[in-house]
């Protein structure tokens, strides 16, 4: 089992030594051509080179911990259409730097992922939404690509949501508009609103599902354990691939520091209980994590690598 983090690599002071930088679109937009790239060439060029760097920290790590989602904002503005000459210009420099990002992870053995934000819907029935959740996906797959992945079944994975009012019939209708290498690498995930477990497996065939536990129990005010029938399906849906979980768990003083809570006695708005905690201070919800043994597991927490460490320490002391 892995254990993962997203976006942010934190150090023992909780700072973030290798943070990535961006630039806003008015900005950007009231540059002319010369001043846009000299703008953006550092901002990218920083980004990869830190991106670098935390794979070296992970290098480091047992290879447990050896798991980590990018940042969306790896390539700043990419996916405004004036971006498009800028970064033509820049690729021959940020491609070199790309290809040593990907060989290293390759290398240590470290497991990467993209999660692209909450507008990226691809079930929309806007078809202006969809149409740049497409690009905004197509974006990540590139990222990937450069990387040196997109070559087989999940050897990458960029991670969606399926909410939006068109349902699986919208997802299903454009996920057969995204580029092959999109489809080898895409995920569709569980949430806490709109689209329950039951409901993102409608997708089982077209991509793996992603399984959030803390997204579950918000919605459905249960915990469901590993076998459970649906857990076989989500495990197929990966097809031989590892399968990925996503842990978080409500912030400390709305649940107790041990055993299940139950929502009815808590008596609080979902919009409380999906916010996430800082570290996993609940070892019962901790253990209940741990128990799906045949996942990987994305630590969703504020407190990043050093929680999703503590995790992986705790996990040992049950062996």
């Amino acid at each position: 089992m892995k254990f993962g983090f997203a976006c942010k690599y934190l150090n023992s002071a909780l700072q973030q030594p290798f943070p990535f930088k961006g630039t806003t679109r008015t900005r950007f937009l009231a540059l002319d051509h010369a001043a846009r790239v000299s703008a953006i060439a550092p901002l990218a060029q920083n980004n990869l080179l830190q991106l670098e760097n935390v794979l070296r920290e992970l290098a480091l790590l047992p290879p447990a911990l050896r798991m980590m989602r990018i940042g969306s904002d790896l390539l700043p503005l990419y996916t405004v259409p004036e971006a498009g000459p800028v970064y033509q210009e820049l690729m021959p420099d940020l491609l070199p730097l790309f290809t040593r990002c990907g060989n290293l992870a390759r290398e240590q053995g470290i497991r990467l992922s993209f999660h692209p934000g909450q507008y990226t819907v691809l079930a929309s029935d806007n078809p202006d939404v969809v149409t740049r959740a497409l690009e905004d996906v197509e974006y990540h797959t590139l990222c990937a690509r450069w990387l040196g992945y997109g070559r087989t079944f999940q050897d990458f994975k960029i991670n969606i949501h399926m909410n939006g009012k068109a349902g699986f019939a919208g997802f299903a209708q454009a996920f057969g508009r995204l580029s092959p290498e999109a489809r080898l690498m895409l995920t569709v995930e569980n949430d806490e609103v709109s689209c329950s477990l039951d409901d993102v497996l409608q997708a089982q065939k077209l991509c793996p599902i992603v399984l959030d536990i803390h997204h579950h129990w918000v919605k459905e005010n249960a915990f469901i354990r590993p076998d459970d029938a649906r857990i076989e399906q989500v495990i197929a849906s990966w097809r031989g691939v590892r399968p990925v979980l996503h842990y978080s768990i409500s912030q400390e003083g709305l649940i107790s520091t041990e055993g299940y809570p139950d929502q009815e006695t808590l008596g609080l708005s979902k919009a409380k209980l999906r916010a996430h905690s800082d570290y996993y201070f609940n070892p019962t919800l901790n253990d209940w994590a741990l128990s799906f043994r045949q996942f990987d597991l994305m630590c969703e927490v504020k407190m990043k690598n050093i929680a999703s460490t503590q995790l992986y320490y705790h996990s040992l002391q049950q062996v």
